[in-house]
């Protein structure tokens, strides 16, 4: 594990026990520490003594005293739409609150480091779509090339839970809005933007708020390269930002769908063929469209993100293109499940809101859709213009009938149950075509979590191959 440097001797408050808030505790206690533990759930605190953690009821009275940190979990409200009664009482007794990625990055070097030829170094992605993809796809680059690697964050294990990195290895971090908006330190080598749409806004008062936390990622520790997806305004107006102009080599610039132009360093994907360029020069091309764990547009801008981090620590193109075919994406995420008589069956139930769900539209040709769930805000009406591929749509869920009244001319078919809706796209769709799940909505009417939900798609299409 990372042990946690600087809090020797004193006590820190650990709010929220899950898989973080357990690994935290250790860290802390391995670097000399003594955690208060708390979480407001019988069955976190349960964990917590199972792991042998003394409990400290934060939530009473003068609870801070002589505290020199709070380290609260990802999930815990700070700010919006309300703080924590926890975090509120910390901060209105000045104590300072961090979380277990602001730990990670004041406590990953260590003193050999200087002693090294070749120190470790740290890779964190960050954006709404396509983060979970881009760092696994960044970790089986390098892990083909012979980098010792470790992946963390929001994928993987919990960051102090890995063991310290040695001489010329990488962490690749994945790290979600909630993780970078409250990290005290966040000092990166290469951090990576994927891109940009709505979500969380009322965690983060609004659109504003969750650019910003993303922002924090380039802003607060300034990282050596930024990679950084410009097809949204978002993602320009940060690279302006990051860069001392259009020639700043230390930001390079990716799009799906665009041709990227200008003297700066460049990564960009069209009609399947991924090319880099620099100063005005092409200097790799690859074609993408072979690879089966890479389908699609988006998984396109995510090889295109995975490709200029990759590079900007220093591997050789053909060192990168020669690991992409051994790629076979991330369960759960465009993931070939089955092809049973010529229809392939793709689950994507990762695709929990409108932006996702429309970028697995676009990656099939003749689609039977899978739709439905605990629908978010303004149903699939977003969705209208990515239809044309969809032969017939099969809604399950709490909100099956409110997407079926959003349909518009596109047949449809209310199933309700994942397996109702897999036999019927089974029974009717034609060689050639895609059963494809990619819900746009969350899973929470049927199921505890989307992989629950992807888990269940994957049985029932199980069944189909035996039967």
């Amino acid at each position: 594990m990372i042990a946690v440097q600087g809090f020797e001797g004193a006590r820190v408050g650990v709010l929220g026990l899950g898989r973080s808030g357990l690994a935290t505790c250790a860290a802390l206690r391995a670097g000399g520490a003594e955690p208060l533990a708390w979480d407001d759930s019988a069955e976190g605190r349960a964990r917590a003594e199972a792991e042998g953690f003394a409990l400290t009821d934060l939530t009473r009275l003068r609870a801070f005293e002589g505290m020199a940190a709070l380290i609260v979990s990802p999930g815990i409200a700070h700010l919006y739409p309300a703080p924590h009664p926890v975090i509120a009482a910390a901060s209105a007794a000045g104590v300072p609150v961090d979380n277990d990625i602001g730990l990670f990055f004041r406590s990953i070097a260590r003193n050999n480091w200087a002693e090294m030829e070749r120190p470790p170094r740290v890779v964190a992605v960050t954006g709404s779509n396509g983060k979970s993809t881009t760092t696994a796809l960044i970790a089986h680059i390098l892990g083909h090339a012979g980098v010792p690697v470790q992946m963390a964050g929001n994928i993987g294990r919990a960051v102090l839970a890995i063991e310290p990195p040695g001489e010329g290895a990488v962490v690749v971090l994945e790290l979600s809005s909630y993780q970078t908006e409250l990290a005290r330190a966040l000092t990166p080598d290469v951090a990576v933007f994927t891109n940009l749409n709505p979500d969380h806004l009322d965690r983060h008062g609004g659109i504003g708020g969750y650019f910003a936390a993303k922002r924090r990622l380039f802003a607060e520790g300034g990282p050596d390269r930024a990679v950084i997806g410009v097809d949204e305004p978002e993602g320009r107006f940060l690279a302006m930002q990051t860069g001392e102009g259009p020639g700043d080599m230390r930001v390079i610039r990716i799009s799906s769908g665009q041709k990227l132009q200008g003297v700066g360093w460049l990564v960009f994907a069209r009609k399947g063929f991924l090319a880099e360029w620099r100063v005005g020069k092409q200097v790799a091309a690859v074609d993408l469209r072979p690879l089966p764990g890479l389908p699609g547009a988006h998984n396109h801008q995510n090889a295109c993100a995975a490709w200029a981090a990759a590079r900007a620590l220093g591997l050789a193109p053909r060192q990168i293109e020669a690991s992409l075919a051994g790629f076979t994406g991330l369960p759960h995420r465009s993931q070939l499940v089955a092809e049973i008589a010529g229809v392939r069956y793709v689950n994507d139930s990762k695709a929990t809101n409108v932006e996702s769900a429309a970028s697995a539209l676009q990656a099939f040709d003749r689609i039977r859709w899978i739709a439905g769930g605990l629908g978010k805000e303004g149903g699939i009406a977003a969705l209208a213009p990515h239809l044309g591929h969809v032969a017939k749509a099969y809604l399950i869920g709490h909100s099956a009938r409110a997407f079926a009244l959003q349909m518009g001319d596109t047949e449809h078919e209310i199933c309700d149950t994942m397996a109702a809706a897999v036999a019927r796209a089974a029974a009717e769709a034609q060689p050639g075509e895609v059963v494809l799940l990619a819900p746009a909505a969350a899973s929470f009417d049927q199921y505890p979590d989307f992989e629950k939900r992807g888990e269940d798609f994957m049985a029932c299409v199980r069944a189909l191959a035996r039967a």
